[in-house]
């Protein structure tokens, strides 16, 4: 089973193969051997890896392309993978100018089972359990994931079998839960939403998904000094099929992301929500974001997301549909701190756009750990209402913009993101935050 391109950021390794001393250049096992006896291969290609990645298993003992080896040398190779502990086999065969790595791995159904306590700009302090297991069945991934806090309950599951049709088509399977009840909101959301979905992926670079579900959603326990459009748009439930349609690109390398090369990534998603019904929508997004290198250790980021929603016929949006951008996605404005307001209630946009622009500077490993330090500039905005309560609520569009600095690193192998962002354009009633941190504690 190749492990699918989506799930690489989910990737488990068995072992520690990465983790291993690196060796460059050719073996000298033979004192005085010379490496013009040996053989020189252009390529150096893995099969049969299913969850290591195949460039760890190329570079942990030195198999590397245009090096000189003796046959013994190769011997060696298999000893050094054979002793990460993790291959039931390795065999190092020559097939023309190209050197076969071929293995079979111990473990063919690596899973984990965490805890953890998290904290995030947009939730806050948030326990979690996640569990997951790659042929959990035959050629299946499975995913569970809970979180929880006072505001927000959150459950989502996921299955996913690859090669169902071929060796490019996959399906997959998503269930998830969600109430929110925010503090600085006048009501309650709740979402229950089923889809499956197939995943073509003519490359390993291009990802297209056409998927099928079920949403039912609703606005509840609005509050008696709520926005009058809030009450309006109050309703216990609707609960419809829906359509998703997806398109994600990347040319980005695996951890190693714009330092060495222009690389980018964007995702186009349409939905067509509430079909059958006279509630139905369709709503569009879009994300990119393009990594320039400007030095060995000195890169720009450009990012933009945007998206707009808006009834198929003529049926009006809801502050459940539209978007309110803020903290990790808005540096310097709180979670639903820009876009449209009544009461002091945030009521969403029903178009929103927010870019970035940032230079990076990596530094030597700090603490023995990465360490990214970033300047940042950030505009956007969120506007549009079908209902402005007879034009009592101005939903026109304001440019907001911020700058700030941010960092980020590891502590202990967990990430750690912490921004300080200051607005300087806002409108009345916008919602600050100046600090912003992300980072999680797994048990």
């Amino acid at each position: 089973m190749q492990l699918p391109h989506f799930l690489a950021p989910f990737r488990y390794v068995v072992g520690t193969v990465s983790g291993l001393t690196l060796v460059m250049g050719t073996l000298s096992l033979v004192p005085g051997a010379s490496a013009q006896s040996g053989r020189v291969f252009e390529t150096v290609e893995v099969r049969g890896a299913e969850f290591i990645p195949e460039q760890d298993i190329k570079m942990t003992c030195g198999a590397v392309p245009d090096v000189s080896y003796l046959d013994l040398e190769l011997r060696a190779i298999e000893e050094c993978l054979m002793s990460t502990g993790v291959f039931e086999s390795v065999t190092l065969t020559p097939e023309g100018d190209t050197l076969v790595i071929a293995v079979k791995e111990l473990n063919t159904r690596p899973g984990r089972a965490e805890a953890s306590l998290s904290y995030a700009s947009q939730d806050g302090v948030i326990g979690g359990l996640f569990f997951e297991r790659y042929n959990l069945f035959p050629d299946t991934y499975g995913s569970v994931r809970l979180e929880y806090n006072a505001e927000v309950t959150r459950a989502k599951a996921r299955l996913y079998h690859v090669d169902v049709i071929g060796d490019s088509v996959d399906l997959g399977v998503k269930a998830g839960f969600e109430e929110v009840s925010f503090d600085d909101t006048s009501y309650t959301h709740d979402t229950k939403q089923l889809e499956t979905y197939l995943a073509w992926t003519p490359s390993g670079k291009t990802r297209l998904e056409a998927g099928l579900g079920y949403r039912d959603y609703g606005l509840s326990d609005v509050e008696p000094n709520a926005s009058a459009l809030l009450k309006a748009e109050a309703t216990p439930s609707i609960a419809a099929p829906f359509l998703r349609l997806g398109l994600k690109h990347d040319s980005l390398d695996e951890g190693d992301s714009g330092w060495g090369a222009w690389e980018y990534s964007f995702g186009l998603d349409q939905y067509y929500w509430n079909l059958g019904t006279d509630d139905s929508l369709t709503d569009f997004r879009i994300e990119t974001r393009s990594y320039l290198p400007l030095g060995s250790n000195l890169r720009m980021l450009i990012s933009m997301d945007a998206g707009t929603v808006s009834g198929r016929d003529g049926n009006p949006t809801r502050v459940i549909d539209r978007f309110t951008p803020g903290a990790d996605e808005f540096r310097g404005f709180a979670p639903r701190g820009i876009g449209p307001r009544d009461q002091g209630d945030a009521l969403g946009g029903q178009n929103y756009l927010v870019s970035s622009i940032e230079l990076q500077h990596r530094f030597e490993d700090v603490a023995k750990s990465p360490f990214v330090a970033g300047v940042f500039w950030q505009t956007g905005a969120a506007w549009g209402l079908d209902d402005t309560q007879g034009g009592t609520i101005d939903d026109d569009f304001y440019q907001r913009s911020s700058i700030g600095l941010s960092l980020s690193f590891e502590v202990a192998n967990a990430p750690v993101s912490v921004y300080v962002a200051s607005p300087i354009e806002k409108e009345a009633g916008d919602k600050e935050q100046l600090f912003g941190l992300s980072l999680s504690a797994k048990f």
